[in-house]
């Protein structure tokens, strides 16, 4: 015959903390449903305003690039979209707005992404005049080291005005370096590894340009509910 164990009946002691542990488990689960679903709201609220606040900064760096009097389109409706991780920097689409003066190509503006900056990724906008000259390169967002890698705002430093007039024509491909590699690009005083990651991003920029300029430029594209 098998004796069978028998388990002892549980205290009143240890009965409530069996209840107390349950409760606060539930509360938890409760506080972490409520706290995904307040962040998940916040998302959908905030995510067209925050597109809103890039398109707005973007107007600016076109407003500060490409003279307004120099084109006569309605150029956030002429607008492509661009892709090319090897040249741009980023495996996701971009944007390319055209500026047209009198249906004639003038130039355009497009973003790339400088993907090995120190701190991590650099996004910028450069304005291409449609014969392959940089009218201007501006940062729009970066993560560098405030006081040192950040001089490459232009609320910083003119360091990013180097780049304007420069063309794949006037500027041999071996040039394209910061000095300390054997360039012709200034760098920042204990900082090489920023300067070097934009230089690189803008070359690669005018190569894409000057390989995708048809494309760019091609009528009857569009961004899909660009504003």
């Amino acid at each position: 015959m098998t004796n069978k164990m028998v388990q002892p009946p549980m205290s009143d002691s240890a009965e409530s903390i069996k209840k107390v542990s349950i409760q606060n488990g539930l509360i938890l689960a409760i506080f972490a449903l409520v706290s995904t679903g307040l962040i998940a709201i916040t998302h959908l609220i905030t995510k067209d305003k925050i597109a809103e606040e890039i398109e707005a900064a973007m107007a600016r760096r076109l407003n500060e690039i490409i003279p307004a009097d120099a084109y006569n389109n309605d150029v956030y409706h002429d607008c492509t979209v661009i892709s090319s991780p090897e040249f741009l920097g980023t495996p996701e689409n971009l944007k390319a707005y055209r500026m047209r003066n009198n249906e004639k190509d003038y130039a355009v503006f497009m973003t790339s992404v400088a993907p090995d900056g120190y701190a991590g990724k650099i996004n910028l906008v450069i304005g291409i005049y449609e014969n392959g000259t940089i009218a201007g390169v501006r940062v729009t967002e970066h993560q560098e080291t405030p006081g040192l890698g950040d001089k490459i705002e232009i609320e910083k430093s003119d360091w990013i005005k180097q780049f304007n007039d420069k063309s794949l024509t006037n500027t041999a491909k071996e040039n394209w370096l910061v000095k300390k590699d054997g360039g012709e690009f200034d760098a920042f005083t204990g900082a090489t590894i920023t300067p070097r990651a934009i230089v690189k991003s803008v070359y690669n920029s005018l190569l894409f340009h000057q390989q995708n300029r048809d494309t760019l430029y091609a009528k009857g594209s569009g961004c899909g509910g660009e504003k």
